[in-house]
């Protein structure tokens, strides 16, 4: 009989929930993926470079053209320069990226800090490297870390720390302040970072995002990872990338060929034409999607669910302790998508052990502007 590597995963609450809504006809707001294409020019590109018989492997570590273009993208959002050739590595997924970096430096033994709530394939992937997660709860007001808690995680066998920004599921930020507390309370220790940025370009408010790519100090012991599907309305492209210091590349390719040995060809080829001829389209994403945020929120102010609008990502949180009190946030998911029709993440499913009492559900606003009036007008009458 097999004894399980991963004795305590099962179905992921995304497939669940997103399985359930199909089945139900329920609007679903639980996984985080628009439900409008990318941009037209992106996608005509597709069809170019396939037709153009761009089909074949890329290299290993992502087609040149795309690296540089990742590059200059960093150089114009953040100031920071990174070498294309061997600081930035073309991955298939944001995920694959995380898995890999992981791979490259844990070991038997070794400890990784991650804030909860926090996303569900960090614990997975440490534990296949043979090392065990440290949960470390973010505050109850505003998700901010809390750093008395943090020093009192590390130990020598801390050997990573996952940082998330902005936060999954949560919307929360972390600032330049925290990351130089964070660079003085590691200097003196041997610690890896692994910053998932994923929603870099979906910050709200005018508030800029604060990259580790962008902190000289922390950037020399971390692996930076981003997501192409996210930035340009792609999810099921699952291209993504990671920049790291070249010592840390170097390890990090090591395992990622293989894994996936290389993306998926066609699809780098458009993303490097759109990124070079459509620089601006990362510079409109805050404003976008942070009119889908008002628009839901404004439509949801009538509802029973309280809320403070996100900082940053396309999902907002909302509480629900109002209206059933009595379940806790999986039954409650259940009960909106069969009864109410749409379909929610619980927030607990982030948790090691969730906060006593917490009723939080996670509706993802990356939806085109009659879905989210569909779905407030069901929220509504709850």
């Amino acid at each position: 009989m097999i004894t399980s590597k991963l004795p305590n995963v099962g179905t992921t609450i995304f497939t669940t929930m997103s399985q359930l809504a199909a089945e139900t006809g329920a609007l679903n707001l639980s996984q985080g993926f628009p439900d409008f294409n990318g941009p037209q020019a992106l996608l005509d590109a597709v069809g170019k470079h396939v037709a153009n018989g761009h089909n074949q492997y890329s290299p290993m570590t992502g087609l040149p053209a795309l690296r540089q273009q990742v590059a200059a993208k960093i150089a114009r959002s953040y100031g920071a320069t990174v070498s294309p050739d061997s600081e930035v590595t073309i991955t298939p997924g944001a995920t694959a990226a995380i898995f890999c970096a992981i791979q490259a430096v844990i070991r038997n033994g070794d400890e990784v800090i991650v804030f909860d709530p926090s996303y569900d394939s960090y614990e997975p992937s440490v534990e296949l490297a043979g090392g065990r997660c440290v949960h470390v709860q973010l505050s109850l007001e505003g998700f901010a870390l809390d750093f008395e808690k943090l020093k009192a995680a590390l130990s020598p066998r801390t050997r990573m720390i996952i940082l998330n920004t902005p936060h999954n599921p949560t919307g929360a930020l972390i600032s330049g302040a925290e990351l130089d507390q964070l660079a003085e309370l590691i200097r003196d220790r041997d610690i890896y970072l692994v910053s998932d940025e994923v929603y870099e370009h979906l910050v709200f408010d005018g508030v800029a995002h604060a990259s580790v790519l962008a902190h000289e100090e922390l950037y020399q012991r971390a692996f930076v990872v981003s997501s192409f599907g996210k930035t340009y309305h792609v999810t099921g492209w699952k291209t993504g990338y990671v920049v790291a210091p070249s010592a840390l590349t170097a390890e990090l390719r090591k395992v990622h060929q293989y894994v996936n040995f290389c993306g998926v060809t066609p699809l780098q080829y458009a993303l490097a034409d759109f990124m070079a001829e459509h620089p601006q389209h990362v510079e409109a994403l805050p404003a976008f999607y942070q009119a889908k945020r008002d628009l839901f929120c404004d439509l949801l102010a009538p509802s029973r669910f309280s809320f403070t609008r996100v900082a940053g990502t396309y999902f907002q949180l909302v509480d629900y302790s109002q209206i059933r009190p009595d379940l806790d946030d999986v039954a409650m998911s259940l009960w909106m998508t069969r009864e109410h029709g749409v379909a929610t993440i619980p927030v607990s499913v982030f948790y090691q052990s969730p906060p006593q009492g917490q009723r939080l559900v996670r509706l993802c606003f990356a939806k085109r502007e009659e879905t989210l009036q569909q779905a407030a007008e069901k929220l509504c009458v709850i």
